[in-house]
């Protein structure tokens, strides 16, 4: 009786594996293939996830403090996919009474991105609070030019994030 070296499967089964692994991918993979809902990209470009929205950034704090402030462990929830952490317990209050209208424009994603069509990870102290909401941006050098027409680069984004989302 032969063995196979552990660890190696003869060309016919390991293509059966493939091929079921591939079907099932298919079947189970639909909105998986999908960007996420809230950005989770680790600060890398596309270097994989992370399941905290805004590199642990408190997204309440761009509205009453006008700064980035980094959350705490111990004060988040979850939405949207994400987990979202805050620097105090009001500022996590605020967020669950109303979450949309602290969350980030575009899933948190880099606007001027959006307007590339690219969904690309965010630095948080590159952001901007415009009519009540906030857009982040990739770097400084994006934000500068993202400064430059805020509201072309919002109707743009706007039009495109929704089918961004489904490539």
């Amino acid at each position: 009786m032969s063995q196979r070296p552990l660890g190696r499967l003869s060309r016919r089964p390991a293509l059966a594996l493939l091929a079921a692994l591939g079907a099932a991918a298919l079947f189970t993979a639909g909105p998986a293939l999908a960007a996420p809902p809230i950005n989770t990209l680790k600060t890398g470009l596309f270097g994989g996830s992370t399941d905290t929205a805004i590199n642990g950034y408190d997204t309440v704090a761009y509205f009453t403090d006008g700064k980035p402030v980094k959350g705490q462990d111990a004060l988040a929830t979850e939405w949207m996919g994400a987990k979202w952490k805050f620097a105090t317990q009001a500022h996590l209050d605020l967020f669950k009474a109303n979450p949309e209208k602290y969350a980030p424009q575009y899933g948190g994603y880099c606007a001027y991105g959006v307007t590339q069509d690219n969904l690309v990870k965010v630095e948080p102290d590159q952001f901007t609070v415009l009519d009540g909401k906030l857009y982040l941006n990739y770097d400084a050098g994006v934000q500068a030019k993202w400064l430059k027409d805020t509201t072309g680069y919002i109707r743009q984004a706007d039009a495109k994030f929704k089918d961004l989302l489904k490539k």
